[in-house]
């Protein structure tokens, strides 16, 4: 993007971006590049088609250009703009945490059901990151009691941050705490984790931004993608009442083994998005 040209206009600089995110083979191009255009202007998508002949201001070439480059080097877009939108919620991200996914909804989708038949159900959301499932849960769940854990100082912030953001803070007690282990909150109803499961040996097929970028305890779990799974299930056995339910998000290349290590507890599942890809394993205490 030529920044000495002090009267680029709005569509100009889009080309630019857009054929440069290309160039850099950065899938959807021209949406990452309305993305950030629309982050460094502050304005929405009809803003920019109803404008392209607006001149930018040096200034807004300069953030645009460190953007764009940001985003060219697989930097991901949600980092850069500091947002992601979960659960139709706007959460703030940063390096310190997972960039939370639509498949992740899936397990508020299986959770939230099992909740409502509880009065003031008590729920540990493990391995918190940015706080999108406490936080979802304290919106959806009124009357719950919801810890929010996670090893890491700096996600907490990131997960309290979220919190105040969408005034659910008062809802949600923060923990930093290595899972489970040696945490004294009394017994659960839930403990629900999307904890990291991705094989080392995986790691070829993970995509390079993510490896370069997301923080790798959230990601990688080991060598076999079931290292915390396996130290999770029997800590949540300890933690949860009888009949309590265990909700964790897995892949397709563990969803066959999961049950394997699941086979003392009730009722387990394992529930597939509509592509019929596995992505939620669920089990009731004994």
């Amino acid at each position: 993007m030529p920044v000495a040209n002090n009267s680029l206009q709005l569509r100009e600089a889009l080309a630019a971006a857009i054929n440069l995110l290309d160039t850099s083979h950065m899938g959807s191009p021209r949406l990452n590049a309305e993305l950030l255009l629309m982050f460094t202007l502050n304005c929405d998508r009809a803003y920019l088609y109803a404008h392209p002949e607006q001149p930018l201001l040096p200034e807004e070439i300069l953030r645009y250009q460190g953007a764009i480059d940001e985003r060219a080097s697989g930097m991901p877009a949600q980092y850069i703009t500091g947002h992601q939108e979960f659960w139709g919620m706007d959460f703030i991200v940063n390096p310190s945490v997972l960039i939370p996914r639509p498949e992740t909804e899936h397990l508020i989708e299986a959770l939230l059901p099992l909740a409502r038949e509880i009065d003031n159900p008590k729920i540990a959301d493990v391995g918190t990151g940015s706080g999108c499932i406490a936080v979802v849960l304290a919106k959806e769940l009124p009357d719950a009691e919801i810890h929010a854990i996670d090893i890491s100082q700096a996600a907490l912030e990131i997960a309290r941050a979220n919190a105040v953001r969408h005034q659910l803070d008062g809802r949600i007690q923060f923990h930093e705490n290595d899972l489970l282990g040696g945490l004294d909150i009394g017994k659960l109803d839930f403990v629900v984790s999307n904890p990291p499961y991705v094989g080392e040996s995986e790691e070829d097929q993970v995509q390079l931004e993510v490896r370069r970028f997301e923080p790798r305890n959230a990601v990688f779990a080991g060598s076999s993608g079931l290292e915390i799974i396996d130290r999770l299930v029997p800590e949540a056995h300890d933690c949860l009442e009888s009949g309590g339910w265990l909700v964790m998000e897995i892949s397709g290349t563990i969803a066959t083994r999961v049950p394997g290590i699941l086979c003392a507890w009730d009722e387990v599942q394992i529930i597939h998005d509509l592509s019929g890809i596995p992505r939620v394993s669920l089990a009731r205490r004994p």
